[in-house]
């Protein structure tokens, strides 16, 4: 199974896509998409879409995971971040079907068993996880990588259980 793990933002964008054989995951590519803060909001969505095109064409996943948003200070920021993730979710599920929503208590619970592990916390288990050298980077791109392998490890848990 591949899935690609989305962690959205409008500035930075991040995803990781895996590839999950009998309970085990591999890094096949992560990273971001940049927008340029000189662009306009509608022109930086785009581009955002048609990275996100471009992956799934490439990839072909199976599924989809992309982190819920939660609560930010910064109401100006929480807009531009849902408008992009508005973008991202049509752009995506209109090519894959299978798209899931994790909250960050989940995607935390998930990688260390632990809701409130912190940022470094998370970095190290998917370094762990998919036996890499190295902590992924950027951090959005860390992130992106949590987030697919909170749905294998669902999607094999509810697997297990004939959910």
């Amino acid at each position: 199974m591949i899935i690609l793990g989305i962690d959205p933002g409008y500035a930075t964008v991040g995803f990781g896509v895996i590839e999950t054989i009998n309970g085990r995951n591999k890094a096949v590519e992560y990273g971001v998409i940049l927008t340029p803060k000189e662009d306009s909001l509608p022109k930086r969505l785009a581009k955002i879409a048609e990275g996100f095109d471009q992956l799934i064409e490439k990839y072909h996943p199976d599924a989809v995971a992309i982190e819920e948003l939660f609560f930010q200070n910064n109401q100006k920021t929480a807009i531009l971040v849902a408008e992009a993730r508005g973008a991202i979710l049509l752009t995506v599920y209109g090519k894959v079907k299978n798209l899931y929503e994790y909250t960050p208590l989940q995607i935390k619970q998930a990688m260390t068993g632990y809701g409130r592990a912190d940022k470094k916390q998370i970095q190290q288990m998917v370094t762990t996880y998919l036996n890499l050298k190295s902590i992924p980077k950027p951090d959005d791109a860390a992130d992106a990588l949590a987030v697919a392998l909170t749905h294998a490890q669902t999607n094999r848990l509810a697997g297990l259980f004939g959910i």
